[in-house]
């Protein structure tokens, strides 16, 4: 009896210990079980809309008759297009010539000879004199003229002669810039 009396008296210790920490907090409140967890009611199912009815095929318009065409009237007799002309050869501008196209007499009234020196005059008043006479010629021939002009005042003494820019310009010539009187 013995061992039951220390069995006993081991459960009973192990009660006590037990009973202990419960009773050391009296004003401990007593848990109370979370309240249970609703789920959140499922969205409702959105079923899709049935398609619109399609509209019925558009019905082929009805046949057109075509009206038969008129019966094909006699050929008439095509004119002939009256024969071309004789054709006559169009003659080739002229090349340039190397001579002044209008009477460098007129001219004389710009170049003078001033102590056996060519003196091409330029100014106002040589601006009136000789622009109405370079006026209406292209640029490469009013300094042709110049040229010839210039050489029978020198009696055609070959020496190579810058032409008088200022005058052409003065008078609104342009020439190139490597421009040389003709031999």
């Amino acid at each position: 009896m013995g061992k039951y009396l220390v069995a006993s008296v081991i459960l009973l210790l192990i009660n006590l210990t037990s009973l202990l920490p419960s009773l050391a907090c009296p004003y401990c409140p007593t848990l109370t079980p979370p309240p249970p967890k609703k789920k959140p009611p499922s969205p409702p199912k959105v079923r899709p809309s049935p398609p619109p009815p399609s509209p019925p095929p558009p019905s082929p318009p009805p046949p057109t008759q075509t009206p038969c065409p008129p019966p094909p009237s006699p050929p008439k007799p095509k004119p002939k297009p009256p024969p071309p002309p004789p054709s006559t050869p169009v003659p080739c501008p002229p090349p340039p010539s190397s001579k002044c196209p209008i009477d460098t007499l007129k001219l004389d009234a710009c170049v003078d000879l001033l102590g056996g020196l060519v003196h091409v005059g330029i100014g106002e008043d040589e601006k009136e004199k000789c622009c109405p006479v370079l006026e209406g010629l292209a640029d490469l021939d009013a300094a042709l003229c110049l040229c010839t002009t210039i050489k029978a005042k020198v009696l055609n003494i070959n020496i190579i002669l810058p032409v008088a820019l200022e005058l052409l310009v003065d008078c609104g010539k342009h020439l190139p810039s490597d421009y040389q009187c003709p031999s």
